[in-house]
């Protein structure tokens, strides 16, 4: 490493917030980054582990020493070819990851592990101010043409890796704009969209078509695909969303937390009204909200409604509250379960852990209340865990708008998968295996959460990049591309 005792003698020191109050007037990014010669020393602060175990924490595989070394050693450039050979959008992933590299690295066993998803952001940030990123069209084309469904991380991945080494891809997707999850779904203030908007110009340069508003069983089916196309990849995400299935369910003001979030993006995005909201406008300004999940979709629904200027906001979990600190001993380098915090629970409201909701109440056919109850959890001998009511422990909750961000099912059910005739795993997925994405139809492969089912912007990559290597060795009988 380029400073052997760098972890020694330098203290970790991360991005941090603009003002609490300041980032509340706006949808706009508030993550202040570190300057060039604080990133230089936190680089040094990576350690001659030996064993990287940040490598096995990232789903991508970054070559996190490598790069931390060239930053510490000022060869930008250099880091960024490193950083892109594993990773085909780290500013998405250096913005929105959680970072489970940092879980695993070695400096977190005393709980100050390098920052590793900031030097990754700066790195390709500024790969972008320095004009390194430029398109890589191919220098030979192969003939071959391949229909990516689904324009998310997965998607964009997959599609970017192809047309690299000479295919024709086209990216079908069925909203308006390309970028799935990370256009509507990913808040703009977590990751403003002229990222992926500079990364849609980069293909479209490298020779990616784009074919938008064209829903795949709707618009076309997948055997018209499989019919103009040599290969299709499903690459669509977790779309279907756990219900809640209570009384009162179908009072006006509950909605499903990815239709609140769509609709305050487009607004970002220029469209009025009618555009954003065709089916009648959410909005949380003035209004007491109630958040149910404790997630990060959770997370996105409080920082929204914040903005938009809710009365209250109360975010609730059936789960037991997380330890705030994991027994490292037991867990590391793996993903931790322990209580996590995000800058939206410092932008004002009120958790609660172990609450079952049971009922919604209303008046005039609008939700006015959850009516909940405290449950307690415990493990069997067989090592499961069962909830139970506490007795006497109801309560009500006032609520003008319910937010449901209790997770995904797995792909939307619909025409497509009715169409496809596919086989699906026990979870709901189209089931296709890891190492080829094949899915039970010839020339149909499968990546991302319709795959694997909800999951991390990065897992998503993952898939998309290995799901290309696997098309290109069935196009071509062998691959040059990475993993």
């Amino acid at each position: 490493m380029g400073k052997v005792t760098g972890f020694l003698e330098i203290e970790r020191h991360d991005r941090v917030y603009e003002k609490t109050e300041r980032r509340l007037k706006s949808f706009g990014e508030f993550v202040k980054p570190l300057p060039p010669e604080e990133l230089n020393a936190q680089a040094a602060r990576c350690m001659d582990c030996g064993i990287p175990f940040c490598h096995t924490g990232c789903p991508v595989n970054n070559q996190i020493p490598d790069w931390n070394n060239l930053v510490y050693n000022d060869q930008w450039q250099q880091a960024l070819i490193n950083l892109h050979s594993t990773n085909n959008f780290p500013e998405f992933t250096g913005r929105i990851c959680p970072a489970p590299c940092e879980a695993a690295c070695t400096l977190n066993i005393d709980d100050n592990p390098v920052t590793i998803k900031t030097i990754e952001c700066a790195i390709v940030d500024r790969g972008w101010e320095e004009g390194w990123i430029v398109p890589v069209p191919p220098t030979a084309k192969t003939g071959k043409t391949v229909a990516v469904v689904g324009s998310g991380p997965a998607g964009m991945a997959c599609a970017q890796q192809l047309v690299r080494v000479g295919h024709a891809v086209t990216l079908i997707e069925r909203q308006d704009r390309i970028g799935g999850l990370l256009r509507y779904g990913i808040p703009d203030f977590k990751m403003a969209k002229h990222l992926v908007d500079r990364r849609i110009d980069q293909m479209a340069a490298e020779g990616v078509t784009f074919r938008t508003n064209t829903e795949v069983g709707r618009d076309v089916s997948i055997d018209q695909l499989l019919a103009e196309f040599d290969a299709v990849v499903l690459s669509g995400g977790a779309e279907w969303p756990r219900n809640l299935d209570i009384t009162g369910r179908d009072l006006n003001g509950i909605h499903y937390a990815m239709d609140f979030l769509i609709q305050q993006n487009k607004r970002g995005a220029g469209d009025d009204e009618t555009a954003a909201a065709p089916e009648g406008g959410i909005s949380a300004k003035g209004r007491h909200v109630i958040v149910v999940g404790g997630g990060d979709t959770g997370s996105d629904c409080i920082g929204t409604s914040a903005r938009q200027g809710a009365a209250s906001i109360t975010q609730i979990e059936i789960l037991p509250k997380p330890p705030v600190k994991e027994n490292k001993a037991l867990v590391w380098p793996d993903w931790p379960v322990k209580l996590r915090s995000s800058h939206a629970h410092d932008e004002g409201v009120e958790r609660d852990w172990g609450v079952l909701t049971k009922h919604a109440v209303g008046k005039d056919g609008r939700i006015t209340a959850l009516e909940c109850v405290r449950v307690e959890w415990q493990r069997t001998p067989d090592n499961r865990m069962t909830m139970q009511e506490v007795p006497g422990s109801d309560f009500r909750i006032k609520a003008d708008l319910v937010l449901l961000a209790m997770g995904f099912l797995g792909p939307r059910r619909g025409a497509l998968l009715d169409q496809a005739g596919l086989e699906l795993d026990q979870r709901g997925n189209v089931l296709a295996n890891t190492v080829e994405y094949r899915t039970s139809r010839e020339a149909l492969f499968a990546a991302g959460d319709m795959r694997r089912g909800q999951s991390l912007v990065v897992w998503a990559i993952r898939e998309g990049r290995q799901c290309a290597r696997s098309v290109d060795q069935f196009l071509m009988g062998t691959s040059s591309l990475p993993r």
